[in-house]
């Protein structure tokens, strides 16, 4: 699985300052997941890519850096991020479960103003996808240039906002009140993406019924078993944002989503007694906390995994909700369908999850002051240090490597 970083600030931020200086970046997460328990693959190596909004004057279209390297490995990711900046940012690394290693294939992905990317994964992928590909218009269709399941939601996606009436070529949408304006609108997004997700849960369906149908057990009992997805979604036209958290299962929970907001985003100040200054740390390895002066949401962070260590910091998106970032407001909604539960004590099975090699963690644990825990998932034992960052025996200095390595 994957991991991705949504940012939606007033104003514009180094891309520096998100994905490649803080303790636990997006970029640190390529090799240090702490949320990750595929132990068979722990990295987030297949690629990666960031995609950022410039100058309304060089256009509405985002700007996408996509590579195969490694995150941790790419001195070009490094001198980019240390130079631009921008005020709505998308990050992913990339850890492949459908497609090759190959740049088509890494996300963000986009078309005109719209970008989307996804961590996750479809349920009878192999079974569903010529399903997939017949329901889309030519157009979509033949859009689609990599392997991945994630690129052909986000040709779904298109194919449902077209059908809306909303071509995508256009770029926008009448506002909320009947004004022109730009850019789809909030409500569009997020109507389209969870026709995306009605359509996928339907395509499964229909393979399960199927099966049920031929009466095969075997291959009916393999088809319920892969019938489950994982759709964590983001998605933005450049000028508001939808995320959802999503399992297509009463029963079991969702891969991880986080979101944090606040007036600033900046480092900390150094505990460590010695004086230095915090501009003094390594990129990598400087210490960031989201501060909130007052009610406003000047920045809006979300993120599979928290980029900090602060547990008041970040706040645990439900399992099976919208995350919508509209003019600087956040809004959580349920997504009401057959895998709905009213109960708020319902309670969920992380094992599918964690099986995919993600885990998961409740708002709960936040509350409480376990944050740490959540992240590191660390056996008792190990020695903690840092604010409660575990570091195993010889794995600190396995990091220090690899941020020489970044930084030579």
């Amino acid at each position: 699985m994957c991991r991705f970083m949504v940012y939606k600030g007033k104003n514009e931020i180094l891309l520096s300052e998100l994905i490649t200086n803080p303790s636990h970046s997006i970029l640190t997460q390529s090799f240090d997941s702490r949320l990750r328990l595929d132990r068979r693959r722990p990295h987030n190596g297949d690629g990666f890519g960031i995609g950022y909004y410039t100058s309304p004057a060089l256009g509405p279209e985002p700007c996408i850096f996509t590579s195969t390297i490694p995150a941790w490995n790419c001195k070009n990711l490094s001198r980019l991020a240390s130079k631009t900046t921008s005020s709505l940012i998308f990050a992913h690394v990339r850890a492949t479960t459908e497609g090759d290693l190959s740049e088509s294939n890494c996300h963000p992905f986009s078309y005109k103003r719209l970008m989307f990317m996804h961590n996750g994964g479809i349920g009878c992928w192999s079974r569903i996808k010529m399903r997939v590909a017949l329901s889309l218009g030519e157009k979509w269709f033949l859009g689609v240039k990599g392997g991945t399941d994630s690129e052909w939601a986000f040709a779904l996606f298109l194919d449902s906002l077209d059908r809306m009436g909303c071509s995508p070529d256009k770029g926008e949408s009448e506002g909320e009140e009947g004004q022109e304006g730009r850019g789809f609108g909030h409500t569009v997004l997020r109507k389209a993406l969870l026709k995306t997700i009605e359509r996928i849960n339907a395509f499964i369906a229909d393979v399960v019924r199927e099966e049920r149908e031929n009466g095969n057990r075997a291959r009916l009992a393999e088809a319920a078993e892969d019938s489950r997805s994982l759709l964590n979604f983001a998605v933005t036209d450049g000028e508001s944002v939808v995320c959802t958290r999503y399992v297509s299962s009463k029963t079991d929970e969702a891969a991880s989503l986080f979101f944090s907001s606040g007036t600033s985003w900046r480092q900390s100040k150094p505990t460590d007694g010695k004086g230095g200054g915090a501009a003094e740390a390594e990129p990598g390895q400087r210490d960031y906390v989201m501060e909130r002066r007052d009610k406003g949401s000047d920045i809006v962070l979300v993120a599979s995994e928290p980029l900090t260590f602060e547990r008041n910091n970040w706040v645990t998106v439900p399992t099976n909700s919208t995350l919508t970032i509209h003019n600087q407001t956040v809004m959580i909604r349920p997504i009401v369908d057959e895998f709905y539960s009213p109960d708020p004590a319902h309670e969920r099975s992380s094992g599918f999850a964690q099986a995919k090699g993600q885990t998961v963690t409740s708002g709960r644990a936040l509350e409480t002051g376990k944050v740490e825990e959540a992240i590191l998932g660390r056996e008792a034992g190990e020695r903690f240090d840092r604010k409660g960052l575990g570091i195993k025996d010889g794995e600190e200095e396995v990091r220090a490597a690899v941020r020489r390595l970044l930084v030579a």
